[in-house]
């Protein structure tokens, strides 16, 4: 859920920016905390297994 709940708001993030409700500088302040977070959140699901 982690991981799709990131998508979802990578997702929304491009689209306020495609309709000119983000900057520049707003996208640049996100981008690395995203660069960053998904990496991160891959290797925790992945440590942690499939646990159903």
């Amino acid at each position: 859920m982690a991981r799709g709940s990131l998508y979802e708001t990578i997702n929304w993030l491009r689209l306020a920016y495609a309709r000119q409700l983000l900057t520049n500088e707003q996208v640049s302040r996100f981008k690395p905390i995203l660069d960053e977070l998904l990496p991160k959140l891959n290797a925790y699901l992945k440590s942690i297994g499939n646990r159903q």
